[in-house]
C-alpha cells in the first residue's frame, strides 16, 4: 500500500478520534512535539525502522518523543501504530495530523528568519500584516540565522518571502556570470 496513503488513512482516523473524544488540542501538542523529534534527531526514524529493537522500546522511544508525560489517547493511538507495524510511517502521519489541525482550526505556519535577533514589536508588526492577508491565527515563530547576512526571509504556510542580503549578493552574481558568458 502507498505510503501516503496509509499516513493519510492513520492521521485522519486519530484527528476524528480526537475531535469526538475533544482532545485535538492536546495531540496536536504531542503530535508537533514528535514531528519536532523527528526532524531534531535524523537517526530517529532509522531506530523505529530497526526490527531488532522490541515494541516495548519503540513504545518508550515514541512516548518520549512525544513529550514524556503524554495522553491517553495518545498512548492507544502508539500502541495501535506498533501492533499494525506502522511505526515507519509514524513522522508523515503526525505531519498529516498537524496539517489537518491547521485546517480545521484555520491556522497558518509564520517563520522569520533573520540575521540578528528582532524585538518582539517588529515581530507583532509583522504577525498583524500576515493576519491582513491571512484569515484565522498565525503560528508564528522567529530564527536567527546569520547566514543570510541581513534582511529577512519570511515563509508563510508555503509562500517564501525572500529578503536576505544573500541571496540578493547571489542573484547579482548570477547575473553578472551570465552577461559574461554573454559577451565572451
Amino acid at each position: 500500500m502507498n505510503s501516503g496513503m496509509v499516513s493519510k488513512r492513520y492521521a485522519r482516523a486519530l484527528f476524528n478520534y480526537a475531535l469526538k473524544n475533544k482532545v485535538e488540542d492536546v495531540i496536536y501538542a504531542e503530535m508537533k512535539k514528535l514531528s519536532e523529534s523527528f526532524s531534531i534527531q535524523r537517526n530517529f526514524r532509522a531506530t523505529l525502522d530497526n526490527p531488532i529493537l522490541s515494541k516495548k522500546d519503540k513504545f518508550e522511544l515514541i512516548k518520549a518523543a512525544g513529550g514524556g508525560s503524554v495522553s491517553q489517547e495518545y498512548i492507544r493511538f502508539i500502541e495501535l501504530v506498533l501492533h499494525q507495524k506502522r511505526e515507519k510511517h509514524l513522522q508523515t502521519i503526525s505531519l498529516g495530523y498537524l496539517d489537518l489541525y491547521r485546517n480545521y482550526k484555520n491556522i497558518s505556519i509564520g517563520k522569520l528568519v533573520t540575521a540578528c535577533p528582532v524585538d518582539k514589536a517588529t515581530v507583532e508588526k509583522i504577525k498583524q500584516l500576515v493576519l491582513l492577508k491571512k484569515t484565522g491565527t498565525v503560528d508564528f515563530e522567529t530564527k536567527v540565522d546569520p547566514s543570510i547576512q541581513g534582511g529577512f526571509v519570511l515563509y508563510i504556510d508555503t509562500y517564501r518571502l525572500d529578503a536576505s542580503v544573500a541571496s540578493q549578493l547571489r542573484r547579482i552574481k548570477d547575473q553578472l556570470l551570465s552577461k559574461n558568458k554573454k559577451v565572451a
